[in-house]
């Protein structure tokens, strides 16, 4: 089973704070009120109460846990939410620009605040643009975490021929630039990004061909393993409510629990 943790997070900080929220506004109150009722020895002891109640009032295990776990929940929901997210590559369809097992950082501001879970926009920043590495929930679900390049934005048309990538009827301008059998490897010059994508022979004619329009609030996203990609040529396109963030910078490459981490190849992401 899927665990949605963005949900999950939302509802432990909300918990965490509704109880810790409600304990002092009045379960504390009358935990104190009550402690103070209660017979004294000396009538300095009972001065002590009044000013130590801090101390002197006992705190339920559940009220005390959700005031310890409170403030650190809510700061990892707003770094999270709405600036920086980490993700691990599951797959090659990104090769070479991403590895398996890169770590990676994803900006969450680029694209606009959103709400966490809902994933509505609540202040426009910027959009998507064209040669972008963008993380997205896979539209077909609507809770997967894909990431590709974007391809084609709002007003393209985007085909596909031959291998070869045409926006808006210009091929795309690509430079062969080694044979690494069974794949070739190729600069692509995507609007002002620059970057290398692989090619392979084995694949069926007609595979992932065809010609797309790019309608507004939508966006169209390739792999750069393009013959090794499940992407916007075999389930569609991208709608703006299901865009996560700007994918940045690798800061660590972990390929299993049996190898070691490594940091070599730390570095933003073109």
């Amino acid at each position: 089973m899927d665990l949605d943790f963005p949900l999950i997070l939302v509802v432990l900080t909300f918990a965490t704070g509704a109880i810790w929220g409600a304990d002092r506004l009045i379960w504390y109150p009358r935990r104190k009120e009550a402690a103070a009722a209660e017979p004294v020895g000396k009538p300095s002891d009972a001065a002590a109460l009044d000013e130590d109640a801090e101390l002197e009032v006992d705190e339920p295990w559940l009220v005390e846990m959700s005031r310890s776990f409170f403030p650190v929940l809510a700061i990892v929901l707003v770094l999270r939410s709405f600036l920086v997210e980490p993700f691990q590559i599951p797959s090659g369809s990104m090769l070479p620009t991403l590895l398996v097992g890169d770590f990676i950082l994803v900006n969450k501001f680029s694209y606009g605040v959103r709400l966490p879970v809902a994933g509505t926009k609540v202040l426009e920043v910027g959009d998507p643009e064209r040669g972008d590495v963008m993380v997205f929930r896979y539209p077909l679900d609507g809770k997967t975490n894909y990431i590709k390049r974007v391809v084609g934005v709002p007003g393209d048309t985007i085909s596909y021929r031959n291998k070869t990538l045409y926006i808006n009827n210009k091929q795309i301008e690509e430079i062969h630039v080694a044979n690494l059998p069974p794949l070739q490897l190729f600069e692509e010059q995507l609007g002002e990004v620059s970057h290398q994508i692989y090619k392979t022979s084995r694949t069926r004619p007609g595979q992932g061909e065809g010609e797309w329009e790019v309608p507004e609030g939508h966006y169209f996203m390739m792999g750069d393993n393009r013959d090794n990609s499940n992407d916007s040529r075999y389930w569609g396109l991208v709608p703006d409510e299901m865009v996560v963030g700007k994918a940045f910078a690798i800061w660590m490459h972990w390929k299993s629990l049996t190898s070691l981490p490594s940091f070599s190849r730390v570095g933003t992401i073109n």
